[in-house]
């Protein structure tokens, strides 16, 4: 018992350091299907990884301030694509300013 306690009390910070998701993480999963459909068509066998990882932001080209960038992968029958969704940082909006896509290829 004290074992399991200590187990628990251990395990429990790093839950609760956690990086929360990004408010644009549903809206980057759906950019992600239109991204795919849009370079290589309706196909049923699109799938989409339901992780969102939350990347460093990057600078404002064109000024000040930074963008988030949130990355998607998504698979096509034997594909497997890298997606990157560009977003300004705003507070409860999720305004698309870029994306990129990028096929990984296994050797």
């Amino acid at each position: 018992m004290k074992y399991a306690l200590l187990v628990l009390l251990l395990i429990t910070p790093t839950f609760a350091a956690a990086k929360p998701l990004h408010h644009c993480s549903k809206d980057a999963l759906i950019q992600a299907k239109k991204l795919l459909d849009f370079h290589f068509g309706l196909d049923e066998r699109t799938e989409i990884n339901e992780l969102v990882t939350v990347l460093k932001p990057i600078k404002n080209p064109a000024g000040e301030g930074k963008f988030d960038v949130l990355e998607v992968y998504g698979h096509i029958y034997k594909g497997t694509y890298r997606m990157h969704f560009i977003y300004a940082q705003t507070e409860n909006q999720c305004l698309l300013v870029g994306q990129e896509i990028l096929e990984i290829t296994l050797l």
